[in-house]
Formats: C-alpha cells, structure tokens, sequence
C-alpha cells in the first residue's frame, strides 16, 4: 500500500499511509451474497437452461458494476501524509490526485457515529487556508490518533510543541 517513493520529494517522508476502512466494502459484500442467492434460487427454479445462463449473465455485469468496482475502488484509492503535505490518489483507469501543503491547512477536525466508532473509522475534516474550502477523507482507520499526528505535523511545521503557542 506505500507509496512509490517517485512521488516524494528529496528528503520528504511517509508520517501515514493509509486506504479508507474496509467498512467501505460491507454493502458490496452484502451485494454479492445477494446476488449469488438469487442466481443459484434461479438455477435450481428454472429448468430452462438458456434462462439461467441469461439470469447468470445478468448477474455477472451487476456483480462487476455493484461489487468488483467499489472494491477496485477502495484498493486503488490511498491517502498519504508526508511531513510535507497530504498525497490523495485514486482512480482505476484514469489516476487522480490532490497534493496539499500541510502549511496550507488551517484547521483538522474529525467525526464519527456509533457505528464508525465500534469499527475505529471515521471522517477527517481537513479545511485549508484557500477558498477551495474543505477536504473530506471519508472512513479513515484510528481517525483520532491520524489527526493527533497531523496536528504534531503542522504543530512542527510551524515551530510549536502539538498543543502550545510557542511563547
């Protein structure tokens, strides 16, 4: 899952390398187990063989469309925090990307419901000091302890102790 060192800078280092939650999975796995009951009810239901091949057909591209591209998806797409800046990049055919100088964020908040907290995911609010607004990484791992550091990150960038005012 780390990121190609291509992508760094000279002496820039990984802090967080990480992908959204496997949470993000549950509803194509959910999909899948569906899918794969409603094919197998259909080849023991119809005696008709061109039938069932044409059901199983069916079933195929929506496997593919509502199960393999959420989790191509979930597999391409990182989020990276260097000392420096935060690395997005996803994408399947075309890669997207976003780099954003930690010097540029102004505030990281986080938030969670009762269901992310028992999973230990959440919601990272990242807002910046540009118009652009705010960045939404959705069903981050240990979202608490991901913004601690990077508070420490921007806390050091600008010469303070995570915490303190510096005077």
């Amino acid at each position: 899952m780390a990121i190609s060192q291509k992508l760094l800078n000279p002496g820039e280092r990984v802090v967080i390398d990480t992908r959204t939650h496997v949470k993000a999975l549950i509803w194509p796995l959910i999909v899948l187990v569906a899918l794969l009951a409603l094919g197998t009810y259909s080849q023991v239901k119809i005696s008709n063989g061109t039938v069932t091949l044409g059901v199983w057909v069916v079933l195929l591209v929506v496997i593919v469309w509502f199960v393999l591209r959420p989790l191509a998806n979930w597999a391409t797409a990182t989020y990276t925090f260097t000392d420096r800046r935060l690395i997005t990049r996803h994408g399947i055919v075309v890669r997207r990307g976003h780099d954003m100088p930690l010097a540029r964020i102004s505030d990281i908040a986080y938030e969670f419901g009762p269901i992310d907290r028992m999973l230990g995911c959440g919601t990272l609010v990242i807002s910046d000091a540009s118009t652009h607004g705010q960045i939404k990484l959705h069903d981050i791992p240990q979202v608490e302890d991901v913004q601690r550091t990077v508070n420490e990150l921007i806390a050091g960038l600008h010469g303070t102790a995570a915490g303190h005012d510096g005077t």
